[in-house]
C-alpha cells in the first residue's frame, strides 16, 4: 500500500452503509472489484461496530438481510460489558484484547501527558500486535469464513481497528487491490458514531486519534507483515494458512461467478 494509494475517494453509498439505530459503521463489503475482474457478492460479508445495542427494528433489518453469523473480535471484558445474545445470530468469539485505551489511561494516571504523537504511536503498536500476537485469531476468522456463505458480520467495539485489519486481510485474500482496501478502511471516519461515554480527561485531539482511523495505523500492520514475510500475501499463506486452495474456496463463496 504505497503513499499514492492512500487518498479516500469511495463514497459511503446507501448500498454499502446499512443504517441501524443501535450500531454504527455497519456496512456491506459487496461490490469491490478484484484484480481478475470479478466483484465481491453483495449481502454476504458485513463489518460493523459492536451489536449489543441493536433495537427490535435493527434485528428485523438484519433478519431481512439474512445475517445469521457474527465474528466478535472484542476482548473478554469488552464482550462481557456490552454483551449480546440474539437468537438469530450465532456468535463466534475471536478474542483480540484491546490495549490502546488501557495504556492511554495508565499514562494519564501516571502523570504523563498524552500527546497526539504518543497516542498515534499507541495505535501503531496496537496494529503491530495484530501481526505479532493475534495471527491465530485472524486464522480462525478465515476458518469460519470457509464454512459456508451464510451472511456474516464481523466486528469489534468500534468496528475500525481489529475489524479494519480483518477486512483488509479478507479483501487481500479475495484479490482486491490496495487502493480499494484503504478506501474501505477509511470509511470508518464517516460512518462510525462515537459513544457518549469518553475515557478520562483526554483532549479533543487525542480523542480524534482514538476514535478515527489513519492510513498509518493500517500500514503499521502491513509493514510488519511485509518485514516478517515479504508481503501481506505471504503473511496470509505462512501465518494464517490462507493458501491457494483456501483462496479458491473463498472466491467460490464470496465472489460473483
Amino acid at each position: 500500500m504505497d503513499a499514492e494509494l492512500l487518498s479516500p475517494s469511495l463514497p459511503a453509498t446507501p448500498s454499502r452503509s446499512v443504517s441501524l439505530v443501535g450500531a454504527s459503521n455497519f456496512r456491506d463489503l459487496g461490490g469491490y472489484l478484484t484484480r481478475d475482474g470479478r466483484r465481491l457478492r453483495w449481502g454476504r460479508l458485513y463489518r460493523s461496530a459492536h451489536l449489543a445495542h441493536l433495537t427490535p427494528q435493527d434485528l428485523a433489518a438484519l433478519q431481512a438481510l439474512g445475517v445469521t453469523r457474527s465474528a466478535d473480535f472484542r476482548g473478554l471484558t469488552e464482550s462481557q460489558h456490552l454483551s449480546y445474545s440474539w437468537p438469530q445470530l450465532t456468535r463466534h468469539a475471536l478474542v483480540v484484547e484491546p490495549t490502546v485505551v488501557q495504556r492511554a489511561q495508565a499514562m494519564l494516571e501516571s502523570g504523563e501527558g498524552l500527546t497526539v504523537a504518543a497516542t498515534e504511536e499507541l495505535m501503531h503498536d496496537t496494529y503491530r500486535s495484530f501481526v505479532q500476537t493475534y495471527s491465530p485469531r485472524f486464522a480462525q476468522f478465515f476458518t469460519l469464513l470457509q464454512q459456508g456463505d451464510a451472511p456474516l458480520v464481523f466486528h469489534c467495539t468500534a468496528g475500525k481497528d481489529r475489524t479494519g485489519w480483518a477486512a483488509a486481510l479478507l479483501l487481500t485474500a479475495l484479490g482486491v487491490d490496495e487502493e480499494q482496501i484503504m478506501q474501505d478502511y477509511l470509511l470508518t471516519n464517516s460512518l462510525f458514531r462515537r459513544p457518549a461515554q469518553m475515557y478520562g480527561h483526554m483532549s479533543a485531539e487525542v480523542l480524534d486519534v482514538l476514535w478515527r482511523v489513519q492510513p498509518s495505523f493500517l500500514m503499521a500492520s502491513v509493514e510488519l507483515a511485509r518485514a516478517q514475510h515479504g508481503s501481506v500475501d505471504r503473511y496470509l499463506s505462512e501465518a494464517l494458512g490462507v493458501d491457494a486452495q483456501v483462496r479458491k474456496r473463498l472466491a467460490e463463496l464470496y465472489l460473483e461467478q
